[in-house]
């Protein structure tokens, strides 16, 4: 079944949503968009590394993106804007990687698929090591699941617990970091952030509890990934903004469903008062 390259790189695009998912719910609820964006971007930093030592790719995304998320955390509470922090250090870490990379001699490189990523070209060692990733996060975050929570909702009913909340903004740092390592195949860096915020704000709105929000946005993505694989496929599309742009409809539809709803359930239970003619 693996020898399909379709099969391969539809697995590989749940591997990422089903990753994605959790850690996106938290991205929206501490609202750290530019956050994940700034982590994503380092990346590509990380792949120049791993080229210039001749790493797996895997390894010098993770290190790098690791560095910048706790380089971020580090400084953002020492006076730094965050906003103006994230900004200076997204762009410039993109930059100094596309710079680094077309320095790079002897070295063939296939810029396009990092920047937007390849998911066609996911091969089984590739697989094998988006599913490692992803299990690693489900764990990380299920595991840590009710301290994350708190200390989002209230860091200072956090700390009354016992509950540091920068130990789980650690935990969030690392699970960001494994997520960003294991989409650069699929989505690449440029839209590995989208991957991560798109669906956790599409399934906002219909859902009741933090649990069923992420299990929403798992799905969400899932089916982003393989409908964007199979319009990708057909039409001949980049197959990364593809499934971007398959996330981006769902949400626009989502959320214009959602209005409909409203609307009509508000009417329902407010209906307009008659008013009898008098001739």
């Amino acid at each position: 079944m693996l020898d399909d390259f379709l099969i391969r790189a539809a697995l590989a695009g749940v591997g990422v949503s089903l990753a994605a998912a959790p850690l996106g719910c938290f991205i929206v609820w501490r609202r750290m968009a530019y956050f994940g964006d700034a982590t994503a971007h380092a990346a590509m930093l990380g792949v120049a590394l791993s080229l210039t030592l001749s790493t797996p790719i895997f390894a010098g995304v993770l290190l790098i993106s690791l560095l910048m998320a706790v380089t971020v955390s580090t400084l953002s509470g020492r006076g730094y804007a965050m906003d103006t922090l994230l900004g200076v250090m997204a762009h410039s870490a993109l930059a100094v990687g596309l710079v680094a990379v077309s320095f790079l001699s002897g070295v063939r490189i296939n810029l396009m698929a990092y920047l937007f990523g390849d998911i066609l070209a996911v091969g089984r060692t590739d697989l094998a090591i988006i599913w490692g990733g992803a299990l690693l996060v489900l764990v990380l975050v299920g595991y840590r699941w009710s301290a994350l929570l708190l200390s989002t909702l209230s860091p200072d009913l956090a700390l009354a617990s016992g509950i540091s909340p920068r130990r789980e903004q650690l935990v969030l740092t690392i699970a960001l970091a494994i997520v960003v390592a294991v989409s650069i195949k699929v989505v690449g860096v440029l839209l590995i952030a989208s991957m991560l915020i798109i669906p956790a704000a599409s399934a906002r709105r219909f859902s009741r509890t933090p649990e069923a929000m992420a299990l929403m946005a798992a799905v969400i993505g899932a089916c982003a990934s393989v409908s964007g694989l199979t319009l990708s496929y057909h039409f001949d599309s980049p197959t990364g903004p593809t499934i971007v742009c398959v996330v981006a409809l769902l949400f626009v539809v989502l959320n214009a469903a959602h209005a409909v709803t409203r609307r009509m359930r508000a009417a329902h239970e407010h209906p307009t008062p008659c008013l009898d003619r008098q001739d």
